[in-house]
């Protein structure tokens, strides 16, 4: 007895992975926006950059190739050279810092604090002092930095490393990106679904709520937004793009189940008692992910450099936090002292991600194209 192989055709998904594959650009695309993201995944482990606040390199400290006469004398050696303030003569913590500082000579080191100093004023830390200086004493620390003069990419103003910081950088400003685009594609697949499957007040409610967003510029609205959560924080950057960038999605998938729901299959569903919610988010949306997806890596490109421009401008993350908004920020001010590396690196870095990830995103809107075979 003989059995006929049944073949079956490949899915929409299917078809579109063979298509990707025959495009070598999307793939060099694919592989670069993975490496970026499997730098975030590293850093945010701590595996990489953990220890990117380290103050390795003097202040701007000029990239190797550029050598370290670059820096303009900012160092004489491989130690800072750095000059102490003026010794407050009432700083009961005097004695000590001219030990940590190397700067007293034999007999300042053996002096102890008493009871009244030189001024005749008495010291209420005198016993704390002495503690100290005998557990200094005991120990025979010596306190020394040294900091390089070049780093490969050079150093900020606080002597941090400019690719470890840059690495760091990335990790927010893609987490931003990706996150808001994800909670604007979740909110406008489900106005979406529900104005073009019901229609009739619902979609003219949710058309006016469009409308309201979509009067308002751009940038104005981000602004507004802002204003109204006041608190900075990557959260809030968040809440800001997904709230003002739904309405692409809205618009396009609307239209997709206003064509949908008038199908066979949908009919189908309908005519075996299928509820409205099995037939908008088990059928329909099934055959309409692909644009959802599409929209939301459109998203997440342009999410990734508006939290560039907020942070820019001041909106963005709180201090403490680094991103390659605030790398720009502080390169503004580095700029008109010649300091240009911060600046290069932040925005070479985002325009490579951006624009390998434009290019997979044309490449994977028309590999999810049904038309095209």
């Amino acid at each position: 007895m003989s059995h006929s192989r049944i073949h079956t055709s490949p899915g929409l998904w299917a078809l579109a992975w063979r298509r990707l594959r025959a495009d070598r650009g999307a793939m060099l695309a694919l592989v670069i926006v993975a490496g970026f993201f499997l730098t975030l995944l590293l850093s945010a482990a701590g595996w990489v950059a953990a220890d990117w606040e380290a103050e390795v390199a003097v202040n701007y400290a000029p990239p190797v190739f550029m050598g370290a006469e670059a820096g303009q004398g900012l160092s004489t050696g491989s130690a800072v050279m750095v000059t102490a303030p003026p010794e407050n003569p009432l700083d009961p913590l005097k004695e000590i810092i001219r030990q940590l500082r190397g700067a007293g000579n034999a007999s300042d080191s053996g002096r102890r604090p008493g009871s009244v100093n030189d001024y005749g004023i008495p010291d209420p830390l005198a016993k704390e002092m002495a503690e100290i200086d005998r557990v200094l004493a005991k120990t025979k620390t010596a306190v020394a930095i040294v900091r390089r003069e070049t780093l490969p990419f050079g150093a900020d103003k606080w002597g941090h490393d400019i690719i470890k910081k840059t690495v760091k950088g990335s990790e927010t400003s893609i987490i931003v990106g990706l996150v808001a685009a994800l909670l604007a594609t979740v909110l406008g697949t489900l106005l979406g679904a529900v104005s073009g499957y019901y229609g009739r007040w619902i979609d003219d409610w949710c058309n006016w709520f469009y409308s309201v967003f979509t009067s308002v510029p751009y940038l104005l609205l981000i602004f507004a937004v802002a204003a109204v959560l006041q608190k900075k924080g990557v959260v809030t950057i968040v809440l800001i793009l997904a709230l003002t960038g739904w309405t692409s999605v809205y618009r396009l998938i609307r239209a997709e189940y206003m064509k949908h729901k008038a199908r066979e299959y949908v009919m189908a569903a309908d005519a075996i008692g299928a509820s409205d919610m099995r037939k908008m988010f088990s059928h329909i949306l099934p055959n309409v992910s692909h644009v959802a997806l599409v929209q939301m890596s459109i998203l997440s490109v342009g999410f990734i450099k508006a939290e560039v421009i907020l942070s820019f401008l001041g909106f963005g993350v709180p201090v403490g936090v680094v991103s390659w908004g605030s790398m720009l920020n502080e390169a503004q001010n580095e700029l008109i002292l010649g300091k240009w590396w911060q600046l290069v690196a932040a925005t070479l870095a985002m325009a490579v991600l951006v624009t390998a990830f434009s290019v997979f995103t044309d490449a994977l809107r028309d590999a999810l194209d049904p038309k095209l075979k």
